[in-house]
């Protein structure tokens, strides 16, 4: 019988963007690819035959077998379902697990991504001062604090958030709080998530990831 043919897969990314995990993704998978980095200075993102791929205009984009997809979290889960099982890093659809999975990953980009881009809108520099609230960014910082008190009792009875093991959903939902803690989230008062993102932080793809990112 004859082995399924691996698809053809490009991946659209750029530096210190919410591309990374995806690029932290597939190095962790071996996922053979092509990766072409787009020039957001420059506006690549708003040319039209980007805009074909990705009407967001925005990275990361996933082209497979010549049919793209985007949204970062959409293209982690494809990439665990289509390469992870096998590799023991995406837990199997008919397991336990894969619930957890699902439930964290989600959590990160819904969740505590909103709490977060509460905070920023509030209180960001990058944000005018007029919009400014000072209200509103100590309820979403006190929010963020809630959530990563969640994270760390889930990390109290385990080294990974699915168990003794590594898998996709750490790398997922370690990047939104790892990204966090650079913008006003801090993990000081979470022992379990501070020794958690320490282990993470140490592993070759996100050494990698933020290497290429500084260059």
């Amino acid at each position: 019988m004859t082995a399924p043919q691996a698809p053809s897969i490009v991946l659209y990314a750029s530096p210190m963007s919410s591309a990374i995990p995806v690029v932290q993704a597939v190095a962790e998978l071996e996922v053979p690819h092509e990766l072409i980095q787009v020039d957001l200075a420059a506006g690549e993102q708003r040319r039209p035959e980007f805009l074909a791929l990705n009407p967001n205009g925005r990275v990361p984009t996933l082209v497979v077998d010549g049919t793209p997809m985007f949204e970062a979290l959409a293209i982690m889960q494809w990439l665990g379902d289509r390469f992870g099982v096998e590799r023991g890093l995406w837990p199997a659809a008919d397991s336990a697990e894969r619930l957890q999975a699902l439930s964290w990953s989600t959590w990160t980009y819904v969740t505590y991504s909103a709490a977060f881009q509460r905070l920023i809108h509030a209180s960001s520099e990058r944000v005018p001062a007029e919009r400014h609230n000072r209200a509103q960014a100590e309820h979403a910082a006190a929010e963020l604090q809630m959530l990563l008190g969640l994270l760390d009792a889930r990390l109290g009875s385990r080294p990974y958030l699915l168990g003794e093991a590594f898998t996709l959903t750490d790398l997922i939902v370690g990047n939104g709080v790892s990204y966090g803690t650079f913008c006003g989230a801090p993990v000081d008062d979470h022992p379990h998530v501070q020794a958690w993102l320490r282990h993470l932080h140490a592993r070759d793809s996100y050494k990698k990831s933020m290497a290429e990112s500084a260059a």
